[in-house]
């Protein structure tokens, strides 16, 4: 049995919960110093470092006038994918937009009686650094990717959209990766991956511009080089592995429940497939189901390894305990296949994203829903969101005082200044109430 269901009063059950609330990992320390020593050589030495990385693991006869797609690429590029996933693209591109849309914010202001004006001005960032993974040498392009990261930057009005992916070993860019880079306005796109990618985007190489947020999934190589950078650029989030947590009760179907497991299963073998349900029967029949797909999956190993090492069946008493769980747990996908689970929406306190009823798979939100895939993972859903146009926006506050305004409020400002002994703050002031009109 690839995974046996687990009481949640039993002491295995309380002691898997524990596991999975303590689960946060940091990046692999195992790539700590070399990740630092990739962002060094590339922040010293600029292209020439870049070359080198890139032939090393990459593309062994990469060229430097190769690191930028060029136009003939991107024309070429549109010639080699197929009318039904233009059709595809399109669609996911409408619904990604349109739900972004409604994410813009805009700046406002409000006046006192007295005539302050305070408010909060809402500008994008200069430019934004999209990271795109290479999918297994570039065999499996992750569209997804490209459009869940470039979309809202350019919704919020980022001037600049630099996209970064690794080059297959003939230093090529999969051609649907640069088609729907193209569909979304992203005309600059670089043959770079891995740690050196995140480090010409956070510094700037000759040929690389410098930028100001990076964004995008990658391994942990890219993870480690994010956590590191960050400060001197802004970033997205630091992801873990992928996880899912769906709520079950005796009205779910089984099959569905193991297709959706499978479904985050299959990512790595690190990926995390959770099931709390409240009934034995639907657990022993998961598993069932578990162990008849998986013979039909292209990544079997992959998703049996992540099963076997991390999947969870836990059996909850009933539908609230297993919310109050979900809340604890605060998974990056939550499913709610139970009845009326709508009715169970406002008692949802932590998730990246919920998904509700039979018929609204996390795959939907991966790619067509609307919504943004890129969420937070590790319980880091307590206190984060998902990836959206806020990411890529700055918000200034504006204050303007008349001076029979600061009048009135100068003797507070003094007070709380001096009482707190910055004498040069209630002094700067001060000078202004001792001018004459």
């Amino acid at each position: 049995m690839i995974i046996i269901p687990t009481k949640t009063t039993t002491s295995a059950g309380q002691k898997l919960i524990q596991k999975l609330l303590n689960r946060l990992q940091e990046a692999e320390t195992g790539c700590n110093k070399a990740v630092t020593d990739i962002l060094a050589a590339v922040r010293e030495n600029g292209d020439e470092a870049l070359l080198g990385f890139i032939r090393k693991f990459d593309a062994p006869d990469f060229q430097i006038n190769q690191l930028k797609v060029s136009q003939e690429e991107f024309d070429r590029a549109h010639t080699q994918v197929d009318q039904p996933f233009k059709e595809t693209l399109s669609l996911a591109i409408e619904r990604v937009q349109f739900f972004h849309e409604q994410e813009l914010e805009k700046s406002w202001t409000i006046t006192r009686d007295d005539g302050v004006i305070t408010g909060r001005l809402i500008r994008p960032v200069a430019a934004a650094g999209l990271y795109v993974p290479g999918g297994q040498g570039g065999r499996t392009p992750l569209v997804s990717s490209v459009l869940m990261n470039g979309i809202p930057a350019g919704i919020a009005g980022v001037e600049k959209r630099i996209m970064v992916t690794p080059p297959n070993e003939k230093g090529e860019v999969h051609p649907a990766l640069l088609v729907a880079a193209s569909k979304i306005g992203i005309d600059e796109v670089y043959k770079a991956g891995s740690a050196w990618a995140i480090a010409a985007l956070a510094y700037g190489t000759q040929s690389i511009p410098r930028v100001d947020v990076i964004v995008g999934p990658g391994n942990q190589y890219v993870a480690e080089a994010k956590q590191q950078v960050a400060g001197i650029v802004g970033i997205d989030m630091i992801a873990g592995p992928s996880e899912v947590l769906i709520i079950a009760d005796q009205s779910a179907r089984p099959a569905f429940i193991a297709a959706d497991m499978l479904a985050q299963a299959e990512h790595d073998p690190q990926a995390l497939a959770m099931l709390v349900t409240t009934s034995h029967e639907i657990g022993q029949q998961v598993v069932q189901e578990l162990e008849r797909q998986l013979q039909e999956l292209s990544r079997y190993e992959i998703a049996t390894n992540a099963l076997k090492n991390r999947g969870v069946i836990l059996v909850a008493e009933d539908i609230e305990e297993a919310i109050g769980l979900a809340n604890k747990i605060a998974a990056e996908h939550l499913e709610l296949m139970i009845e009326k689970p709508d009715t169970w929406l406002n008692a949802i306190q932590h998730a990246g994203a919920i998904f509700l009823g039979d018929y609204s798979p996390e795959a939907a939100g991966d790619y067509l829903a609307g919504p943004n895939h890129v969420l937070p993972t590790m319980g880091t859903a307590r206190f984060s969101s998902a990836l959206g146009v806020e990411t890529f926006l700055k918000k200034s506050s504006i204050i303007s005082y008349s001076r029979a305004a600061l009048l009135e409020d100068g003797p507070h400002i003094m007070a709380l200044a001096n009482l707190e002994g910055l004498s040069a703050h209630a002094k700067s002031v001060e000078v202004r109430m001792k001018e004459e009109e």
